[in-house]
């Protein structure tokens, strides 16, 4: 599993980096501190499908279910999500990013606005 941000830096383009989620020891497992979100959303999207350079409309959690996502940034940079991984888009000025569905199978998402 990958936890990847893409978010504008200062220079208006999209950027990713890796995440740390920071996960604590309970009893015999561990876990994340808990977000706040303001709801959950499931988008179906079809092989083939690719929406051009765009922000992301809210802060938020996208985690790839079934498929694979590609995610593209300006400078020519594509990252493949597969299922499990998630992405928080936080590029919400500048040029954005593409994303494409990659593969010849649907990808099946969740989406997470968070409450800041």
């Amino acid at each position: 599993m990958q936890v990847v941000r893409v978010y504008t830096g200062s220079d208006g383009e999209s950027h990713l980096e890796e995440l740390d989620l920071g996960y604590e020891a309970i009893a015999e497992a561990e876990r994340t501190a808990m977000k706040t979100a303001s709801g959950i959303q499931f988008r179906r999207d079809p092989p083939g499908r690719f929406q051009d350079f765009h922000v992301a409309p809210r802060r938020q959690f996208v985690i790839t279910l079934e498929g694979q996502a590609e995610i593209g940034l300006g400078d020519g940079t594509k990252r493949i999500f597969n299922p499990g991984d998630v992405l928080l888009a936080d590029d919400l000025t500048g040029k954005g990013h593409t994303t494409g569905v990659y593969g010849n199978v649907s990808r099946v998402s969740i989406a997470i606005p968070l409450v800041d």
